[in-house]
C-alpha cells in the first residue's frame, strides 16, 4: 500500500492575536510627538528617564492585578530553562520598585524618574480594551511627604495641558486608601487580606454596577448583564452600608466633602482620619499653586491595583463625546496613580515611601482624536519627489537631500514605472503634504512644480466650479534653486503659520 501523502500544513492567519493590534506610521508618529511633549514637562520638573526590561520575574512583579481569575493572575508568564517563572511587565511601577531596591545605595534619594513603554495584561479583551498598551509614568521614590503627592498631581495637570488638553477640561480626582483601611478595620476587624482585597476590587466597580450593585457584590452576590451569577464578598448589610456611605460622601465642594469624610470615619484617631487630613493638605497645596480649580476630593476613586497604601488619584477628562450608540457621555479617565509605600519593602524589608502616576497613552490619544486636538504636522508624511524620468534619479535624490538638510522629511518615489497618477496616489496614501514634480518640460525651464496635496484635498471637497478652482491653485511653479524656500513656505502655510518672507 502506497504511503499516504503528507498532510499540507495550513498557512498561518495574517492577523495579530486576540486582544492585540498593530500601529501604523501616523499613529506611531502622533504617539511619539505627544510623549515628547509630556516627558519634556517631566524633565522640567526635575525627573530623569529610566528604561527597564519588558520581562521581570513573576516574584519581582508580585500579585497586585485585580483580574485574579485570569490565567497566571492577569500576567503573561512562562518558565525559563532554570525553572524560574518570568512574565511580561503589567505596569511600569513594579519594575521601578525592583530597580530602586537593587541600586538604592547609589541612587540619589528621593529618586525622581519617568518612563514610557508598552505593558501587557492577560485580561479579557473587548472594544477598545487591548492586552498590550502604552503607559507614561512619573514617580518619586524615597519620601513620605504629601507635598510629593501634590507635586505629582500638579505635574500631571501640566503634562496633560502640554499634550493638548485645556485646563478646564480635566479634573484631578483624589481619594485615600487609608480611609478605606480605617473603615475596614472599624466595621470588619476580622477581615483577612483576601477579603480586604475583594472589598477594594468591588468598590472600584461603582461606575459600572452602581450603588445597589456594589452592595449586592459586597454581600451575597448578583447576576451580571449576561445572567451569570457573581459571588459576593460576604459582608453583612451594615458593613456594606458603611462602605457605601464612604463612596457617596462627595458633596458640593472639597471642604464639604472633607467634613463629610470626617463624619463617616468617626472622631477616633486612626488611619481613616489621617487619610482625610492628607487629602486636605494636598488640596490646599495645589490651590496655593493655582491648581485649586482642577482638584476634586472624590471618595469614589478607589483604583484597582492592590499595592496602593495612601492617596490615590485619577485624571478625568470632563468634556463630552458621542459614544458608539450616538449618546453623549464624558470621556472619562486617562491617568491614575497614587502612593505605594510598601512596594520596595517587598525586596528590602525596609519601608520606602513612593508615589507616582501613570498616563494611559492610548486613552489620551483617543481623547485628542475625539476632540481634533492633535497639533498640526504631528502625523504629516514626507514630501514626495515624483520620479517621472528613469534617467533623472540622481536629480531627484539631490532634491530630497537638500530638503532633508533643511530638516524637512522627504523621499523619492521608488516604485515601478513613471506614471504620474500612480505616484500621486502613492503620495496621498503616505499622507504627503507636498509632491515635487520635475519632468522634461520643467527641467528645460529650470523650475519644479509643487503640488499642495493638503490644499488640493480641501479644495476638491469644498470647491465645485472650475472658476473657483482657478482662483486658488493647489499647484505652482518655482525656480529649481528656490525648492527648499518654497517648500518651507508651503508647509508653514499648511500649519497655519505665516509664510516666510
Amino acid at each position: 500500500m502506497a504511503d499516504k501523502k503528507p498532510k499540507k500544513q495550513p498557512r498561518p492567519r495574517a492577523e495579530p492575536p486576540r486582544g492585540f493590534r498593530d500601529y501604523f506610521g501616523a499613529e506611531v508618529t502622533r504617539r511619539q510627538a505627544m510623549l515628547d511633549r509630556i516627558t519634556a514637562v517631566y524633565r522640567l520638573w526635575g525627573f530623569e528617564p529610566l528604561e527597564t526590561s519588558a520581562v521581570e520575574t513573576v516574584e519581582a512583579l508580585g500579585k497586585f492585578l485585580p483580574d485574579t481569575d485570569r490565567p497566571n493572575e492577569g500576567v503573561f508568564a512562562f518558565q525559563d530553562e532554570d525553572d524560574t517563572w518570568l512574565a511580561l511587565r503589567y505596569d511600569l511601577t513594579a519594575p521601578l520598585a525592583r530597580v530602586f531596591a537593587e541600586h538604592r545605595q547609589t541612587i540619589a534619594t528621593p529618586y525622581r524618574r519617568y518612563a514610557t513603554g508598552p505593558v501587557w495584561r492577560n485580561e479579557k479583551p473587548g472594544p477598545g480594551r487591548f492586552r498590550q498598551f502604552y503607559q507614561c509614568d512619573a514617580d518619586t521614590v524615597g519620601t513620605g511627604s504629601v507635598a510629593a503627592d501634590a507635586e505629582i498631581c500638579m505635574m500631571l495637570a501640566d503634562a496633560l495641558e502640554a499634550a493638548g488638553i485645556a485646563p478646564g477640561d480635566v479634573a484631578i480626582r483624589l481619594n485615600n486608601r487609608k480611609i478605606l483601611n480605617g473603615i475596614l478595620a472599624r466595621v470588619a476587624p476580622d477581615a483577612d487580606e483576601e477579603t480586604a482585597a475583594a472589598v477594594l476590587r468591588t468598590l472600584d466597580k461603582l461606575d459600572k454596577a452602581g450603588p445597589q450593585g456594589v452592595r449586592q457584590l459586597l454581600t451575597t452576590g448578583r447576576k451580571d448583564a449576561s445572567g451569570a451569577f457573581i459571588a459576593g464578598v460576604g459582608l453583612d448589610g451594615p458593613q456594606a452600608d458603611a462602605f457605601l456611605a464612604f463612596l457617596q460622601a462627595r458633596r458640593g465642594d472639597n471642604a464639604a466633602t472633607l467634613d463629610e469624610l470626617r463624619r463617616v470615619v468617626g472622631d477616633a484617631e486612626g488611619p481613616g482620619l489621617e487619610g482625610v487630613e492628607e487629602l486636605s493638605t494636598i488640596a490646599s497645596l495645589m490651590a496655593s499653586q493655582g491648581y485649586g480649580d482642577r482638584v476634586i476630593v472624590d471618595p469614589s476613586v478607589v483604583r484597582g491595583l492592590g499595592y496602593y497604601t495612601g492617596p490615590v488619584m485619577e485624571a478625568e477628562l470632563t468634556f463630552e463625546i458621542v459614544d458608539e450608540d450616538g449618546r453623549p457621555r464624558q470621556f472619562g479617565s486617562v491617568a491614575g496613580g497614587g502612593r505605594y509605600d510598601d512596594l520596595v519593602k517587598r525586596f528590602t524589608g525596609h519601608a520606602v515611601p513612593a508615589v507616582g502616576v501613570s498616563i494611559g497613552v492610548d486613552r489620551l490619544l483617543a481623547a485628542l482624536d475625539a476632540t481634533g486636538r492633535h497639533r498640526a504636522g504631528e502625523a504629516e508624511g514626507p514630501v514626495v519627489i515624483l520620479a517621472l524620468e528613469r534617467e533623472g534619479m540622481a536629480r531627484y535624490q539631490a532634491m530630497a537631500a537638500e530638503l532633508r538638510a533643511a530638516g524637512i522629511r522627504a523621499e523619492v518615489f521608488m516604485g515601478a514605472g513613471t506614471n504620474m497618477g500612480k505616484q500621486l496616489k502613492y503620495a496621498d496614501r503616505r499622507g504627503a503634504p507636498i509632491a515635487v514634480i520635475e519632468a522634461a518640460e520643467e527641467r528645460a525651464q529650470g523650475i519644479v512644480q509643487l503640488k499642495d496635496l493638503v490644499l488640493g484635498a480641501r479644495l476638491s471637497a469644498e470647491i465645485e466650479t472650475r472658476e473657483a478652482w482657478a482662483e486658488q491653485p493647489a499647484q505652482r511653479a518655482v525656480p529649481r534653486g528656490d525648492l527648499v524656500t518654497a517648500v518651507s513656505a508651503m508647509l508653514a502655510g499648511q500649519a497655519g503659520a505665516p509664510e516666510p518672507a
